[in-house]
């Protein structure tokens, strides 16, 4: 699928992953549409490349349905384009140090991660299947954001791996179920990335995260996470699959 014209949904798009991933499709060519429960700094963001922005609350579905369809009104159509990259990572042990329980915290994150991501995306497909097919028989493509942590949960991503490996579950049944329509689903698994968080990390904690990176022994760059979301969205037999992209790390214990 060209990205050129395209109408192009990005949740979590007012920083890190995201953000690059909006700025990426923007200058591609697509319209893009910012969704981020930080309504004013999505404004920022979709003012600076032309696109839109709606505040949103991903894990509330009538919110996630208001967002695609006023993003429809807004350009006309249908985004064929989808990549949610929204997301929380609270890290808490199921039973902390003084016996307390982190049920409640457990339920916020799979709210936000796994409900926010599958809102966007029934919803999403929903207005996809009403879209003519492309010269390629697609109708449209689904991005989710799944995590390294699916696979190497650390100690305290109880709940954040949960979601991420439930992220990453529901990309093939997602994919053949809507094959039919010529829609792909795909999932991306990053590693340990350069994001706001991280920068605000001591030198010597984020020496000690990279230390377990083997190459390239550095955290990865949003823009190379935006860039895999273009070769997918680009590459029209990329489907129901999860790519890691981790400069093969492998996450210790804690």
């Amino acid at each position: 699928m060209r990205i050129e014209g395209q109408v192009a949904v990005v949740t979590g798009g007012a920083s890190g992953l995201g953000e690059a991933t909006a700025r990426y499709l923007a200058d591609k060519g697509a319209d893009v549409a910012i969704l981020d429960f930080d309504g004013d700094r999505a404004a920022q963001v979709a003012a600076e490349i032309g696109g839109y922005s709606q505040q949103c609350d991903v894990s509330d579905s009538e919110h996630a349905a208001i967002a695609i369809s006023s993003t429809m009104a807004r350009f006309g159509q249908a985004p064929r384009i989808v990549v949610n990259c929204a997301g929380i990572g609270t890290a808490a042990r199921i039973v902390g140090r003084e016996g307390k329980t982190s049920i409640d915290e457990f339920r916020r994150v799979i709210n936000v991660n796994l409900f926010g991501t599958y809102n966007i995306m029934t919803y999403a497909a929903q207005a996809m299947m009403d879209m003519p097919p492309l010269d390629t028989t697609e109708r449209g493509v689904i991005i989710n954001t799944s995590s390294a942590a699916y696979e190497d949960g650390q100690l305290g991503q109880a709940a954040y791996a949960a979601s991420k490996g439930a992220i990453a579950s529901m990309c093939l049944p997602a994919a053949r179920e809507f094959a039919k329509p010529g829609i792909r689903v795909m999932t991306i698994a990053p590693g340990l990335f350069m994001t706001p968080m991280m920068e605000t990390l001591p030198e010597e904690v984020a020496q000690q995260i990279t230390a377990n990176i083997p190459f390239p022994a550095r955290l990865g760059h949003a823009s190379e996470f935006a860039k895999l979301a273009g070769d997918i969205i680009e590459n029209p037999y990329l489907n129901g699959t999860i790519i890691r992209l981790d400069g093969a790390v492998r996450l210790p214990p804690r």
